[in-house]
């Protein structure tokens, strides 16, 4: 009873219970924040906010990270390609963020990679090279990471024997880091809630309110069952990203800048189809491929094009797919074929937009405006700087608040599941034994939850079936799909395969085979009917059908009307808001 009491009042127990709790604080409570986008940017302003003692509200219309934020690269790095622009600023902060995020903020998220980095001309490009991985190894205080390592051709091989021979003449290997971005965007959402931010999704910000000349807050509708409400508040944080312009538009105003969407798409494929013990960064006649390890697969990407479609559900095409083979297959002894590939994912980047067409080339800087009074937009950046973003942007609305404002911690705050992370993973092989799992099935829970892994086994107490694998994604046992729905805020099938676990990109039935099941577990959770749980099944085929078909398509136009056409999960969005 103590623990069924204690998990009631934990704020960051993103439950159904705590939906109704939210809503009727929203419309009820006066915020000095109203922040707008569950992307890691809106997410981090919201923790940043909430750790200055601020009163903060987070609305979100899909799912956290449905949008950028959980269809990145998967990596928190320095950006080696920006040396060469000359963006040193850019790189020591990134390098430092990374540094933060190995040490202190999310050890349990966040780990190193290694990258071989292949060398093909002769005489200038190993010290040019080895010059600037130097100062990529020593600036923002980099020392969670091994330096870089010079290899022959034949040291390079063996440790890629995936590549050709021709493909090189020796290499450096360097290390970064990755974590996966939706997992931790949706620890930074609930950390801002333990501290006490109001977060909401499936809220989304239909109006603005305005006193005078200045906003005073937003109008949301719950798009699950369409309810509307007004939030109060100081000053509003526009972090949405790709929205960014669509928002500004609702809100009567003219923008600062303007945000222009790129294309980034990656595919999927089994770890045997690439042997290596590193991960790889090719040079592109634009910008670079990376072949990156993820569990026990490679992601390999990206693309960088215009996109000027359906922002919340860019399609990949063939062209964006034959582009990623073409490329890796130019150094691989074994080419990789379309049906190697498990999964894709396509994204947009928020780049700010500029004088020049190739948007590979616009600025990853960020930009934060107060566009109004009470009003302030922030966008562009990159994944790796999020928290740097947060903290700028705060600062900008603090200027709308009363009082003095106090200065950002969150360099010195670790996200949920980082405290005692370390000593976890020494006493794995004891928490294994203590609930009969094999040692590293535990040490797969703590490199996805860390020190909440207790409130994630607790799920399954009186339930031994829960710790059994799912049948048709064995990567993830069920009880993680009971938490995803009873802590983490999901909603809806899709919430769970995409996102809170990665089933829709780790298996080639991209989710399909195991959706009842999950689905069943889901609608236990949420108080699904029958009719729903077949409802969420059927959206959520419909979803990845839809996407199969955008992917043999020539076009962007044809893949997006395939992908588009296919049913929301949140029925009750309006897109575009007007």
């Amino acid at each position: 009873m103590a623990q069924q009491h204690a998990a009631e009042t934990n704020p960051a127990r993103l439950g159904p219970a705590r939906r109704e709790e939210t809503w009727r604080r929203l419309g009820e409570e006066t915020f000095d924040l109203v922040v707008i986008g569950g992307g890691v940017v809106g997410a981090g302003t919201a923790l940043d906010a909430a750790t200055r003692g601020l009163r903060v509200a987070l609305v979100e219309a899909r799912d956290l990270a449905s949008g950028t934020s959980s269809r990145s690269s998967k990596l928190f790095h320095g950006g080696l390609r920006y040396l060469e622009q000359l963006e040193f600023g850019l790189v020591r902060e990134a390098l430092r963020e990374r540094e933060l995020m190995l040490t202190t903020i999310a050890p349990h998220l966040v780990k190193p990679v290694s990258f071989l980095y292949p060398l093909t001309h002769r005489v200038w490009e190993r010290p040019y090279t080895a010059a600037g991985l130097l100062m990529y190894d020593t600036m923002g205080g980099a020392r969670s990471v091994p330096g870089q390592k010079h290899l022959t051709r034949a040291g390079a091989l063996r440790m890629v024997p995936a590549l050709k021979r021709s493909a090189l003449i020796g290499g450096i290997r360097y290390y970064d880091a990755q974590s996966d971005d939706a997992r931790h965007t949706m620890t930074v959402a609930r950390t801002a809630a333990h501290y006490g931010a109001v977060v909401r999704t499936s809220t989304q910000v239909v109006g603005f309110l305005r006193e005078a000349d200045r906003v005073s807050g937003v109008r949301v509708r719950d798009v699950e069952d369409g309810r509307e409400t007004e939030i109060s508040a100081g000053a509003v944080i526009n972090c949405t990203g790709v929205w960014t312009d669509e928002l500004q538009r609702l809100s009567g105003g003219r923008g600062r800048f303007r945000v222009r969407a790129s294309k980034g798409v990656h595919i999927v494929v089994a770890r045997d189809r690439i042997v290596s013990e590193s991960g790889m960064i090719l040079r592109t006649e634009k910008s670079v491929l990376f072949v990156i390890p993820w569990r026990n697969h490679w992601i390999v990407g990206t693309t960088d094009t215009d996109w000027n479609l359906d922002l919340a559900h860019p399609a990949a095409t063939k062209h964006d797919i034959d582009y990623i083979l073409e490329h890796v297959n130019s150094v691989l002894a074994t080419p990789l074929t379309h049906d190697d590939i498990e999964g894709v994912y396509a994204g947009l980047r928020p780049l700010l937009a500029g004088e020049s067409e190739e948007t590979s080339k616009l600025s990853r800087e960020h930009a934060v405006a107060r566009v109004a009074p009470g009003l302030v937009a922030i966008a562009g950046g990159k994944y790796t700087t999020y928290r740097v973003m947060a903290a700028d942007a705060v600062d900008a609305a603090a200027v709308d608040l009363p009082g003095r404002s106090q200065p950002s911690i969150t360099d010195k705050v670790p996200l949920l599941g980082a405290d005692g992370y370390h000593a976890l993973v020494n006493q794995a092989d004891h928490l294994a034994a203590e609930h009969g799992l094999h040692p590293y099935r535990v040490r797969h829970l703590l490199d996805r939850y860390g020190s909440l892994v207790h409130e994630v086994l607790a799920s399954a107490d009186g339930r031994p079936e829960l710790l059994k694998p799912i049948e048709h994604a064995p990567d993830y046992l069920g009880v993680e799909v009971v938490y995803a729905a009873s802590h983490e805020g999901a909603l809806h099938l899709e919430d769970v395969l995409a996102r809170r676990t990665r089933i829709s990109i780790e298996y080639a039935h991209r989710g399909v085979d195991c959706a009842e099941q999950v689905a069943t577990l889901v609608g236990e959770v949420l108080g699904w009917s029958p009719e729903t749980v077949k409802r969420e099944i059927e959206v959520y085929r419909a979803r990845v059908e839809a996407e199969r078909k955008s992917q043999s398509q020539p076009s962007d136009e044809a893949a997006d009307a395939l992908r588009s056409a296919a049913p929301e999960a949140r029925a009750g969005i309006v897109e575009p808001v007007s």
